[in-house]
């Protein structure tokens, strides 16, 4: 069993950054891939990032390609986003989740733990 608990999210300007955490609980954090997702207000679910156990391995949606970066520490059993050049569009609740299959999927269902989500508000 994995808790996850994510911290960091805020209201922030168009064009500005954010860094959000996600402190898991529990052994073995480095056998979990893990992923970011978000979902926006009236919409569904969204693939953000995602990243191999070792780190040596990231993914992006296309939307936030360039602009943000996930990355981990496993001694620290903690998972980062780092969003720079943020939209309007980036306004969301994020959440972090882990895969115990260890694979960094782009989707949902790929994922077996999942934090409660910080809010993220970008103003126009």
């Amino acid at each position: 069993q994995v808790q996850l608990v994510e911290s960091g999210g805020g209201l922030v300007q168009a064009g500005g950054s954010l860094r959000l955490s996600c402190a898991a609980s529990g052994r073995a954090f480095s056998s979990y891939a893990m992923g970011w997702f978000r979902q926006a207000p009236g919409k569904g679910r969204e693939f953000v990032a995602a990243i191999s156990r070792s780190g040596g391995n990231t993914y992006y949606a296309d939307s936030v390609k360039g602009r943000f970066t996930i990355s981990r520490d496993n001694a620290k059993n903690t998972v980062y986003l780092q969003m720079n050049s943020l939209n309007p569009e980036g306004t969301a609740v994020y959440y972090c989740a882990a895969a115990r299959s260890g694979s960094p999927y782009s989707h949902g269902l790929g994922y077996d733990y999942w934090g409660q989500g910080t809010q993220v508000t970008v103003s126009s």
